[in-house]
């Protein structure tokens, strides 16, 4: 009488695991999800950067070029002031007429939008030159995978 062996050897099994764990690391390696997260903030921070220059560019058309208080002239870009409750205080007068609430940066505040109520911190700058054109900028973009600081001039 034989006795029938049915199964994987202790061998084969660890060959296998070692084959998925190399495809595991391999699949891991081409996604590298740090910079799919990067770029993903990065975008987010690009159409913030957009909506808060043509909510400003909005306002000047109304109030026939005038831009809001709080925006410092000047064309050294350092001189660029944070939007928030301290600095360029801005929220107010664009939300909700030009834009419904001033977005956040996503390492701001978790990137959640403000409505003005209280203090605020965006993570964005705002400068305009002294030849009129208006800077809005991200100054924490994340650069590690190549991709420069966001910023936007009109």
């Amino acid at each position: 009488m034989s006795k029938k062996n049915s199964g994987f050897t202790l061998i084969e099994l660890l060959v296998v695991i070692g084959i998925l764990g190399i495809l595991l690391a391999i699949v891991l390696i081409a996604i590298n999800p740090a910079k799919q997260f990067a770029a993903a903030n990065n975008t987010k921070r690009n159409s913030d950067v957009v909506a808060i220059l043509n909510s400003i560019h909005q306002y000047a058309v109304d109030k026939k070029g005038a831009l809001p208080g709080g925006i410092p002239v000047s064309d050294d870009p350092a001189d660029a002031k944070l939007i928030d409750s301290t600095g360029a205080d801005i929220c107010s007068v664009l939300s909700p007429t030009y834009i419904a609430l001033i977005p956040a940066d996503p390492g701001t505040n978790n990137g959640i939008a403000t409505d003005c109520t209280g203090a605020y911190v965006t993570g964005y700058k705002v400068r305009a030159d002294t030849k009129g054109r208006l800077t809005v900028s991200a100054p924490d973009t994340d650069t590690r995978y190549g991709s420069p600081v966001i910023s936007v001039t009109r």
